[in-house]
């Protein structure tokens, strides 16, 4: 999705997507920030490492998570879950729907205001560590996923990474009109067909 973000910035603006520097960041269940450059994507933090998010517990102090781990009795597969559906918003709130944790901030939840706040910040962060890899000279941040739609979010994002370069905002997941787009490239003769196969260890 982050990728198909770029190309459509690039078309909007009359640039070729390989002339664009780019940070896209993908807000949904887990966030995700890629640095996009060269016509490629050149960096990312995925929505293990980067922020927490509405479901994901995102990066986390190691020593602290091997100690939790080791006194907690879980399995490895139900630590794993934890981390991955029932961390971020989930954990600390009880929702994995910003709307609804927004709903909270506007009913006075002075806890739910500062989950969100550090949440938001983690996103901001994240976007300034990708930027220091082309010494700061990015073209444009995009914000898109469903957390896009909040104005509340985006807005807290913009005002923290504005001074790295502007940010668009591409609301929506877009799945199909990403697949869409893709084929159409391939047939087009602008991108060649690949083959993602599951590479299982010895």
């Amino acid at each position: 999705y982050t990728r198909a973000a770029a190309m459509k910035y690039a078309r909007e603006n009359n640039k070729e997507y390989k002339d664009c520097k780019l940070i896209v960041v993908h807000l949904g269940g887990g966030i995700s920030v890629t640095l996009q450059y060269g016509g490629k994507v050149a960096d990312i933090i995925n929505d293990e490492d980067g922020p927490f998010a509405p479901e994901r517990a995102g990066g986390l102090p190691v020593q602290s998570l091997i100690k939790y781990f080791g006194e907690s009795g879980m399995t490895t597969k139900e630590m794993l879950k934890k981390m991955k559906s029932r961390g971020g918003l989930v954990a600390h709130l009880g929702v994995n729907d910003s709307r609804e944790v927004e709903k909270m901030i506007e009913n006075g939840d002075e806890h739910a205001k500062l989950i969100y706040d550090a949440m938001i910040l983690n996103v901001a962060r994240n976007i300034a560590k990708l930027s220091v890899y082309v010494d700061g000279k990015v073209d444009n941040i995009i914000l898109t996923g469903g957390i896009a739609y909040s104005e509340y979010f985006t807005k807290e994002v913009a005002k923290r990474v504005e001074f790295i370069a502007p940010v668009i905002v591409y609301a929506g997941e877009n799945e199909m009109e990403s697949l869409a787009l893709g084929a159409l490239r391939v047939q087009r003769g602008e991108e060649e067909a690949r083959t993602f196969t599951k590479v299982v260890p010895e």
